[in-house]
């Protein structure tokens, strides 16, 4: 187990009717003017939104409004939220929604006190003053991207055909309201998108390159069959208060980093090399309608099938602990199976369960499903190597060639 530091400062308060506490929690906190941030839309329709104004009248809290974040949220917008938010001098910025909209309220409050283009700050021209940025806070509407809780803000700048993210310990929002009644409304659809990127969160770190380590395996793989469990029952049932609970609550734990304690290559570094999402961010960069968490259920796979060899034994951990799969199983079914074939099928078993959960979803096996097909690759190679440099991953280096294959692998 390799040495870490673990601080996770948000305020959780979780539970039917949080929503309506909002104001009060902010007012304890000392806050007296909101930046509220929001989508385009669905709060409105379902009335989230005016309870959360409501609620910040109720508590002297005033408010200006920047509404229209979108999926793949843009730098655009993050700028005109800076302006609003120096305009009406506000002293927290509060996201209503997902992770887009969260991301952008966290790149809005590391813009305020920067006197460039806030977009520098994403290119790592300049520093986020972390003395000085604005808190920000969420009322969580749709469970994802664990953006409620992590050090991560990730934006595109639609120009430059470019999504970039930004890590800082400032970015984890001071305090998270996580009310499930929100997400009833949900369409199967992003229940099945976010319950996917909620899984590559946790198998982004589990498949890095450090060997076991017991606890953090057994939450990380704990986490997985909660959400294959609940993750049908809130398809099947939207409102299934108590899977829908689980859900908001285990996208929480699957990035506030505590999956990756122990695994992390330095005491303060996020474990795991990301590939599949670094892939994956030039799909939804190109293309801003492709849903990040049906790209990752295509990704993900494909990049399991191109490096598993460099590590089989992580493979062979998560099929015994998620899906009880075992070697031995192989060779007892093929008596003429080596131990290298029984390994090899054990963990392509594995990867080929891991897919089909994601499908049984509803999420797309084949790129071609998100209309990427092969005369797009070289775009995305030449911007994932501008953000990444010519070689990304930590469980196997993977050059752009490497990159090319597996893009190629899953049209």
């Amino acid at each position: 187990m390799n040495d870490f530091t673990y601080h996770v400062p948000t305020k959780f308060v979780f539970g039917r009717g949080t929503v309506d506490e909002v104001g009060d929690e902010l007012a304890a906190l000392g806050h007296t003017c909101a930046l509220v941030v929001y989508g385009k839309g669905s709060v409105v329709r379902t009335g989230a939104l005016d309870r959360v104004l409501t609620s910040l009248d109720r508590a002297g809290v005033r408010h200006a409004q920047l509404g229209g974040v979108r999926p793949n949220p843009e730098v655009g917008l993050v700028r005109d939220g800076v302006a609003a938010a120096r305009a009406d001098e506000a002293d927290v910025v509060l996201a209503v929604g997902g992770g887009s909209v969260i991301d952008t309220a966290k790149a809005i409050a590391v813009g305020v006190p920067y006197e460039g283009d806030v977009w520098d700050l994403f290119m790592k021209k300049a520093a986020v003053d972390e003395d000085h940025k604005l808190p920000v806070a969420c009322v969580l509407t749709i469970p994802a991207a664990g953006s409620e809780a992590s050090a991560s803000c990730v934006i595109s700048n639609d120009e430059l055909s470019l999504k970039r993210g930004l890590s800082s310990e400032s970015h984890r929002p001071e305090l998270a309201v996580m009310d499930p009644e929100l997400t009833f409304t949900l369409p199967a659809y992003q229940t099945a998108a976010g319950v996917t990127d909620m899984c590559a969160h946790i198998m982004e770190r589990f498949f890095g390159s450090t060997g076991p380590v017991p606890v953090t395996d057994e939450i990380a793989c704990g986490l997985i069959r909660s959400l294959m469990e609940c993750a049908p029952a809130a398809i099947e049932n939207p409102e299934d208060y108590d899977a829908r609970a689980s859900i908001m609550w285990a996208g929480t734990q699957a990035h506030n980093d505590l999956c990756g304690l122990g695994r992390n290559a330095k005491p303060n570094g996020r474990a795991g090399g990301w590939e599949s999402h670094a892939l994956e961010h030039e799909l939804s960069a190109h293309d801003p309608s492709i849903t990040h968490g049906a790209g990752l259920a295509v990704i993900m796979p494909a990049w399991m099938r191109y490096v598993w060899r460099s590590n089989p034994e992580r493979w062979l951990t998560f099929g015994k602990l998620v899906f009880d799969i075992e070697p031995v199983d192989v060779v007892e079914d093929c008596i003429d199976a080596t131990p290298e074939e029984a390994v090899e099928d054990a963990v392509l078993v594995t990867i080929d369960e891991i897919q089909a959960f994601f499908c049984d979803l509803g999420m797309p096996r084949r790129l071609s499903e998100l209309g990427v097909t092969a005369a797009d690759i070289p775009a995305l190679l030449q911007t994932l190597e501008q953000n990444k440099g010519p070689e990304i991953g930590e469980a196997q280096r993977l050059t752009m060639d490497d990159c090319r294959k597996i893009y190629e692998s899953c049209l």
